[in-house]
């Protein structure tokens, strides 16, 4: 579901509609629980959309840094970048106003475990620029622990911390991860090519 599916809503769905009458075979109880899984499956379809919304935002916001950080502004004379700038402040402040949030609901164990995902994350992106070729390893083994890179070594630590995590999380996690490696190898060629 793309998010242009997820906002082109018809204006009869909008509006509540419960079939009252019953089949004369029907239960109402029977009729009532088809009327809720009809609901759940359309709430999960809103979370799923709206989730992938909370991508395209984060998306966007990556697309904005790497212009600000792109090596075309060295071949900018000084007002045409302070001018790009500029642009780029107005467009990141106008992604900015908008917040999607959609809340999963975790046991304290997942919490827990979600906590120390985080900690993991917090000291790759610390020890970033400090050493950016082991944190590199580091985090390709974090990966390769949610799954998406088997073939590599994996962080046994991390591994057990995100298998705790809730589903929605390991998701999360995968992309935060797949994220920072993008940015970790960037930075690479920062660093060679200033060197």
């Amino acid at each position: 579901m793309s998010v242009e599916e997820v906002c082109s809503f018809r204006k009869e769905s909008l509006i509540p509609q419960i079939e009252e009458s019953t089949e004369e075979n029907e239960a109402p109880k029977s009729r009532l629980v088809t009327i809720l899984d009809d609901i759940e499956s359309r709430v999960e379809r809103f979370r799923r959309g709206a989730l992938l919304m909370e991508e395209e935002k984060d998306l966007l916001f990556s697309s904005i840094d790497a212009v600000r950080n792109s090596e075309l502004l060295n071949d900018l004379g000084e007002n045409d970048k302070e001018e790009i700038m500029h642009y780029t402040e107005r467009v990141s402040s106008r992604c900015g106003t908008v917040e999607i949030s959609v809340r999963t609901v975790r046991n304290q164990m997942q919490e827990e475990s979600l906590n120390q995902v985080n900690g993991f994350i917090d000291t790759l992106v610390v020890d970033l620029h400090n050493d950016p070729f082991v944190v590199r390893e580091r985090c390709i083994s974090y990966m390769a622990a949610c799954g998406s890179r088997p073939e590599e070594n994996i962080d046994k630590g991390f591994e057990v911390a995100v298998l705790g995590c809730s589903l929605d999380d390991q998701k999360r996690i995968r992309r935060r991860l797949q994220g920072l490696l993008n940015y970790i190898e960037y930075f690479h060629k920062i660093k060679t090519v200033d060197d």
